[in-house]
């Protein structure tokens, strides 16, 4: 049976949901495919349960810091696993009830199934074809497990299980360092789990700058145990899991993988298309209209392994959801890049990196936060933050930074790359002390000392180099 539709959406996550927004507002004629679980990764799986459970362990670690503000008794305090992960899923299952409720009046343009492309124009679900004007694509990802590793049944977990955990192991390994990583082994050290965590590589949390990426290296090694630049293996014993990595041969009860997601696009008939895919199965597309080739095809969100975030899978799905639905493909700017890790210090990354800067174009400012004034008042005295700009115009380029208050630095310096700003342009900007932001405006002091431009306005005015007042 065929069925003439303007539209098919495939996949009901963030950037479908997105996609199907736009599309409602031009045509009635459309289907929403989505093979279970509905609710979206962030709800489900990601940012949302992640982010409770990192806040739980945050608020129980703040006993390590009473004494210096001449709180006692903190020793005394306790926490009880089971209601701490009884919060993270109730919780989720509020964010994914709100969700859901961006569906539930679809009726029968909602489809649970497997889709399938038979060709540019053709979808198939079940026994049924739908003959489309457009197709969005945006099926998401699941994490990255190597199939020898599958053999440790439930004693490894990744992030789409981890949440249904009634409690917590008494030691675990966490493969994999990167931003999600991250997150996870500290929050679990914070609740009492001895962690050992592993990577590949040495570079931590998606940091590219070398002395950012020594000081988050620093602080988390503060509470767990960090082996980087080797290959892990994993097998089974008696009670537990092994873990070796280079020099590093140990046995934890349970294993918790992060090393990656990739792009949910099994049978979903790319190879129907025509089109030259590359070793992840995915063909070429355009990052500013999400159109793959000239075809009525858009693909948005985690499936096509660009930008891995929330907010870029939101602004993939509008505007896959505006072309399906137009008459003309229109490209879009894309945002400034922007990624938060949040460990603590926050991790984020604005801009451009440290490694894709030009030797010699650039200049940095950097500010070191253990002798920041509203730092060391909060007990949160620890981080860095480096901020790159243009040497012969003192524009901004990027930041990275592992620092207290990262996630609200760091959408001071994307409005400023945003905007075109300069060191000079923010520095004559206020800046209320104390708050953290002074430590931003220390790093863009010496960026403006290093460009020798002279300047006549208030960007001019200097530190008092005190510690109290700057």
């Amino acid at each position: 049976m065929n069925t003439q539709v303007d539209v098919v959406v495939i996949g009901a996550g963030s950037a479908g949901l997105a996609a199907l927004r736009q599309v409602k507002k031009k045509t009635d004629s459309f289907v929403l495919v989505n093979e279970k679980p509905y609710g979206t990764t962030c709800a489900r799986v990601g940012c949302m349960p992640s982010k409770t459970l990192i806040e739980a362990a945050n608020a129980y670690h703040a006993r390590h810091r009473a004494d210096a503000f001449g709180i006692r008794g903190s020793a005394a305090l306790s926490i009880d696993i089971p209601a701490v992960l009884q919060r993270v899923r109730s919780l989720r299952d509020r964010f994914v009830s709100g969700v859901l409720k961006s569906t539930e009046s679809l009726g029968e343009r909602s489809i649970e199934g497997k889709a399938r492309l038979v060709g540019p124009n053709t979808v198939q679900v079940h026994e049924q074809r739908f003959e489309a004007q457009s197709i969005i694509i945006a099926t998401g990802s699941h994490p990255v497990v190597p199939d020898a590793w599958r053999t440790l049944g439930d004693r490894l977990l990744t992030t789409d299980t981890f949440f249904e955990q009634q409690t917590l192991p008494s030691s675990m390994a966490v493969i994999g360092l990167g931003p999600l990583g991250v997150e996870m082994a500290q929050a679990l050290a914070r609740l009492g789990v001895e962690i050992h965590a592993f990577s590949n590589s040495s570079r931590l949390a998606g940091i590219s700058d070398p002395v950012v990426s020594d000081c988050l290296r620093t602080a988390l090694g503060r509470e767990m145990t960090l082996n980087t630049g080797h290959d892990v293996e994993l097998s089974a014993t008696r009670n537990g899991v092994r873990v070796q990595a280079g020099p590093i041969d140990l046995e934890v009860e349970k294993v918790l993988v992060a090393i990656g997601r990739q792009p949910n696009l099994d049978g979903i008939g790319l190879s129907a298309l025509g089109l030259e895919l590359d070793k992840r199965g995915l063909p070429a597309f355009d990052a500013t209209t999400m159109q793959i080739a000239d075809l009525p095809i858009f693909i948005a969100g985690d499936v096509n392994a660009d930008r891995g975030l929330l907010h870029e899978a939101a602004d993939e799905g509008f505007i896959a959801g505006i072309n399906a639905v137009s008459a003309e493909v229109t490209c879009f700017e894309r945002r400034t890049p922007l990624a938060v890790v949040f460990s603590s210090p926050g991790v984020a990354i604005i801009g451009q990196r440290h490694a894709d800067l030009h030797p010699g174009k650039f200049t940095t400012g950097c500010v070191d936060f253990s002798s920041q004034g509203r730092a060391l008042t909060a007990q949160r005295n620890e981080g860095i933050l480096r901020v790159y700009a243009a040497r012969d115009s003192g524009r901004i380029l990027g930041a990275e930074m592992c620092a207290p208050a990262a996630e609200h630095l760091a959408h001071l310096v994307a409005l400023a790359i945003h905007r075109g700003l300069t060191a000079s342009d923010l520095l004559a900007m206020p800046f209320y002390h104390p708050v953290l932001e002074e430590g931003l405006r220390t790093a863009l002091r010496e960026i403006t000392r290093e460009s020798g431009f002279e300047h006549s306005d208030l960007a001019a005015c200097e530190g008092f180099q005190i510690e109290a007042l700057d």
